[in-house]
């Protein structure tokens, strides 16, 4: 092979690969789109129904949480699902990314009922620091996930950014499935809605631990001193 045909080869590989790259962009944009509509239907539902006072409010929130949620985990624990049970579920590791930026897209809808809620409840809910901190972690995820910031960030700085704004997340998400139900009813009369995503988080967080525990135990030397790769 001359070294034009090589030439040509490579050129075409980098025309490839900015292609790629722009379809992904393009992907995710319709992802946070599609995301962010839904959400604002389901709360634009809910308040035309039960009105825009606090009772109308704390059901949208609710509802859009639940919505955020379903797009969250796959971006939780994708990455996981694919290692553990093979390639049939290889789209959801590659698609970690539109899951995690549609997330923050539906997000955006319950920030807003949220601090609609400061607004119209009775009582004050107090500084909300816990919910705050994870809205942080979610936005400073979608903004390092683009490929120019990640790379100045670096591999392993990246990892360790979504390992742990992940965990954070997915720690907001059990509070709000798990712990509060708990404190406020007893596990006698735990809400039964809440108990499907109660069992959803519980499965991705065991999920991401058994991908690391097989990282770990993987016998090539480097893998007891890496971080997970999360999604």
């Amino acid at each position: 092979m001359t070294r034009i045909d090589i030439s040509a080869r490579a050129a075409d590989l980098i025309a490839f690969g900015s292609r790629r790259v722009e379809r992904r962009a393009i992907d995710a944009r319709w992802w946070m789109a599609a995301a962010f509509f839904v959400s604002f239907v389901l709360a634009s539902i809910v308040l035309a129904r039960s009105g825009t006072g606090e009772d109308g409010t704390v059901l949208g929130l609710r509802l859009t949480a639940r919505w955020a949620f379903l797009l969250f985990w796959p971006a939780y624990a994708g990455g996981a699902l694919a290692k553990l049970c093979g390639g049939r579920f290889a789209v959801l590791a590659r698609r970690g990314r539109e899951f995690g930026l549609a997330f923050a897209a539906a997000l955006l809808v319950h920030i807003a009922l949220v601090l609609w809620l400061y607004r119209v409840e009775t009582k004050p809910n107090g500084a909300m620091i816990f919910f705050w901190v994870g809205v942080l972690c979610t936005y400073a995820l979608a903004l390092f996930s683009w490929p120019l910031l990640r790379d100045a960030l670096g591999l392993r700085l990246w990892r360790l950014l979504c390992t742990l704004a992940l965990e954070y997340i997915a720690l907001v998400f059990a509070a709000d499935f798990v712990l509060e139900p708990l404190r406020g009813s007893g596990i006698g009369e735990y809400p039964l809605t809440y108990l499907p995503f109660a069992l959803v988080l519980i499965g991705g967080v065991c999920l991401r631990l058994a991908a690391f525990v097989r990282r770990w135990l993987t016998p090539n030397g480097a893998a007891g001193h890496s971080l997970p790769k999360a999604r």
